[in-house]
C-alpha cells in the first residue's frame, strides 16, 4: 500500500504541474487584460494606464509572466489579486473558501445520506408504486434548471412564508456589534463540524460489534450527547447567536442543493444495489437464514457503496469551484462569486489561485477514493 501511495503521489505532482501550465496558458490566451478596465475612465491618462499595467506585470511577455508565476508558486506565493489589490490571493481564498466549503459540504453530505438511504430502500423494495413516484420526482429535481428552482425556493420559503432570509450569509444588524468577524465564526463552525465528525465516526467504529438493537441506542445516545456538548460549548463562548444566524442563512441554500442533487446518489445507489443483489454471496446469506435487514445493510449495501463513495468524494473535491450559479442566486459570497468576477475582469492571479486549490482537492480526492476502495472492498489489494 505504501509503495502504491508513493507512486500515486508522484503521478499527482506531475498531473498538477501539467494542469498548472495549461490553465495559465489558456487564461493568458484571453484577449485583453485587467488594465483595460480603466479605458473608460476619463480621469486616467494613457501614461497612467500603462503605469498600472507595468505595476501589475502585464507589460511583460506571456512566457516571462508564466515562469515568474511558477517561481513565485514554488516559493508559496500565489501573487496579488488585481481586483482586490493589494490583498494576496491566498488571503482572499482563505476568506471565501470556508463559506463555499460550509455550503457545499453540508449540502453534499446531506444529499448523500438521503440519496443513499432512499436508493437502498428502492432497490430492496423494487416494483412498488413508491419507487416510480420517488424516481420520477428525483429525476425531475435532478434535471431542473438550477437558477429557476433557486429563485422559486426563495420566493416560496423566504419571501412568501418568511421562514428564511432572502439572501446573503449574515444579518448586518445582528453583526454590527459582534465581538469577532464573521470569518472567525465560520472557521470555528467548520472546525467544530470536523471534530464532531471524527469523534462520531470513531464512536461508530468502536461500537459496531454491539448487538444490533443496543447499537442503535448507543449510536443515537452518542449523537445526542455530542450535540449537547456542542450546544453547551457554543453557548458558553457567547458566539451561539452568531453561529445560529449563519445556520439560518445556510438552511435554504442547503435545502435547495439537497433537493437538486440527492437524486443522483439515489439512482446510483439503486442501480448498484440491484447489481449487488444478483451476486452469489447474497443468495448464500439468505440460505444461511440471516435476517433480511442484515443482508441488505451489511452485505448488499456495503458493496453497493463503492461507486456512491466515489461520487461523494469527487463532489466534495469540486466544492470550491461548483458554486458559481448557486452562490449567485442566493447572494452567497464564496469562491463561486470570486471565480465569476475574476473571469469577467481577467484577474489572472485570482483565477489561478482558485483553480489551484480546486485541482489540489480533485487530485487528492482520486487518491482518497483509491484508498477507500481497499477498505470497502476486501477483494481489492494494492501491491
Amino acid at each position: 500500500m505504501a509503495r502504491y501511495i508513493a507512486q500515486r503521489l508522484l503521478q499527482i505532482i506531475l498531473t498538477f504541474f501539467l494542469f498548472l501550465a495549461l490553465s495559465y496558458m489558456l487564461l493568458e490566451a484571453m484577449p485583453g487584460d485587467f488594465s483595460q478596465l480603466f479605458l473608460q475612465d476619463p480621469k486616467l491618462t494613457l501614461a497612467q494606464r500603462e503605469a498600472i499595467a507595468a505595476s501589475l506585470g502585464l507589460n511583460r511577455p506571456p512566457h516571462e509572466r508564466f515562469f515568474r508565476y511558477i517561481g513565485s508558486f514554488l516559493r508559496g506565493d500565489l501573487g496579488v489579486s488585481f481586483q482586490y489589490y493589494p490583498r494576496p490571493v491566498v488571503d482572499v481564498i482563505l476568506e471565501r473558501a470556508p463559506r463555499t466549503l460550509m455550503l457545499f459540504i453540508s449540502s453534499t453530505v446531506v444529499s448523500f445520506y438521503v440519496g443513499f438511504f432512499v436508493g437502498k430502500l428502492l432497490a430492496w423494495r423494487r416494483g412498488r408504486v413508491l419507487e416510480y413516484i420517488t424516481t420520477v420526482g428525483g429525476v425531475t429535481l435532478y434535471t431542473v434548471f438550477t437558477p429557476w428552482f433557486g429563485l422559486l425556493m426563495i420566493w416560496l420559503f423566504a419571501f412568501t412564508l418568511d421562514w428564511f432570509p432572502i439572501g446573503k450569509f449574515i444579518t448586518p444588524r445582528l453583526w454590527r456589534d459582534a465581538p469577532v468577524e464573521a470569518n472567525v465564526v465560520f472557521n470555528r463552525m467548520l472546525l467544530t463540524a470536523l471534530v464532531v465528525s471524527i469523534v462520531l465516526l470513531t464512536w461508530f467504529i468502536l461500537t459496531r460489534r454491539i448487538d444490533t438493537r443496543r447499537r442503535r441506542v448507543v449510536h443515537w445516545g452518542g449523537m445526542g450527547l455530542g450535540l449537547a456538548v456542542v450546544v453547551g460549548i457554543w453557548g458558553a463562548s457567547g458566539l451561539g447567536p452568531y453561529a445560529l444566524n449563519i445556520l439560518h442563512h445556510l438552511m435554504l441554500p442547503v435545502l435547495t442543493l439537497t433537493l437538486i442533487s440527492f437524486a443522483g446518489t439515489m439512482l446510483l445507489t439503486r442501480n448498484s444495489m440491484l447489481e449487488t443483489l444478483r451476486e452469489d454471496y447474497i443468495t448464500t446469506a439468505r440460505a444461511k437464514g440471516l435476517p433480511e435487514k442484515v443482508i441488505r445493510d451489511k452485505h448488499a449495501a456495503r458493496n453497493a457503496m463503492l461507486p456512491v463513495v466515489t461520487s461523494l468524494v469527487f463532489s466534495l473535491a469540486f466544492a470550491l469551484s461548483g458554486g458559481v450559479i448557486t452562490e449567485g442566486v442566493f447572494s452567497w459570497p464564496g469562491m463561486g462569486e470570486v471565480l465569476l468576477t475574476s473571469a469577467v475582469v481577467q484577474d489572472i492571479p485570482m483565477m489561478m489561485g482558485a483553480l489551484i486549490f480546486t485541482a489540489i482537492f480533485a487530485l487528492l480526492a482520486h487518491l482518497v477514493v483509491d484508498i477507500l476502495y481497499a477498505f470497502l472492498d476486501p477483494r481489492i489489494r494494492y501491491g
